[in-house]
């Protein structure tokens, strides 16, 4: 039990020393995502363990929960909740960082919508399907450690729908 107490100890600490990425209420346990507004409940019950560790590129320490069964999120700033993608439904991806949280969904889809928006009267460029199934992957991972995605999921059905409207 010691091993929760810390955990949400280091989790309080840490989302009070990055507000701009995470806010965290304790009493109902809570994790707010800042980057897309959604939240994660988290179940203590089911910690198995925690980890700090230092971000080798930026040098931030940021934290790392895992939970039964097998899921594990991290904090970190920028960010925000990071994950593990899953390509159960988008199959095998090039170019698929092993962590990503929502706020990459959040840029990635506004590149696709630029190209099919912004630029009405040209083709978009293949990369926008590519960055489609990367989205899938990031919602499907999303959804996997207990966010829920399906309004996101429903604004990139959108995008995919003028992609194929445009690319015929």
């Amino acid at each position: 039990m010691s091993n929760v107490v810390e955990a949400r100890s280091r989790l309080v600490q840490w989302s009070e020393l990055h507000p701009a990425a995470v806010l965290y209420n304790d009493d109902a346990a809570v994790l707010l995502d800042i980057a897309s507004g959604k939240s994660l409940r988290l179940s203590w019950i089911d910690l198995i363990g925690f980890e700090e560790k230092i971000h080798p590129e930026t040098g931030e320490l940021y934290l790392v929960l895992m939970f039964e069964p097998d899921r594990q999120i991290a904090l970190v700033d920028p960010g925000g909740v990071a994950f593990a993608a899953s390509t159960t439904n988008s199959g095998p991806l090039q170019n698929l960082p092993a962590v990503v949280c929502l706020k990459d969904f959040l840029t990635l889809k506004e590149r696709v919508d630029h190209y099919l928006y912004k630029h009405p009267n040209e083709p978009p460029p293949r990369e926008s399907l590519d960055l489609i199934m990367i989205c899938i992957a990031i919602l499907d991972g999303a959804r996997a450690v207990g966010f829920e995605v399906g309004d996101l999921e429903g604004e990139l059905e959108k995008s995919l729908n003028e992609l194929e409207k445009r690319t015929g």
